[in-house]
């Protein structure tokens, strides 16, 4: 098993560090950054007892390819800021249809409407628990 990573200082000294095992709360962070940039249909999924590949997936849409892409960067950014954690792997960012950022136990879902229609990834993990994020107005 890997060494724990050391934990990096915040770059706020007031905002606390979260703890890098509470996945929901990585998972809810992640949220958070896709509604700083005005995702909609926000939805965590809980897939640890259906899969070994994640514990939480985060979905959410954006509009056009360019908010798809400013709501993945915002993600990186938010989880590196509150962690110090980029993510393992990241496709799509050329593209910018559908982002996916794997932070290993969570894996985030940047995805247009059309996208994610098509490829329904709330009806594939469907057997996970499943929660709304109601973020800002």
């Amino acid at each position: 098993m890997a060494e724990a990573q050391a934990a990096k200082p915040s770059p706020d000294p007031n905002r606390p560090r979260l703890d890098l095992d509470d996945s929901k709360a990585l998972a809810l962070l992640a949220a958070d950054a896709c509604d700083d940039r005005k995702a909609t249909d926000i939805v965590l999924i809980r897939v640890e007892e259906i899969s070994s590949i994640a514990v939480w997936f985060v979905i959410a849409s954006g509009f056009t390819d360019v908010q798809v892409r400013a709501m993945a960067r915002s993600v990186e950014d938010k989880l590196e800021e509150h962690t110090g954690r980029l993510p393992l792997r990241k496709e799509g960012q050329n593209v910018g249809r559908w982002v996916l950022l794997d932070y290993g136990e969570v894996i985030v879902h940047c995805l247009t409407p059309d996208e994610r229609s098509y490829y329904d990834l709330e009806s594939f993990w469907g057997h996970g628990e499943k929660e709304s994020f109601v973020g800002s107005a």
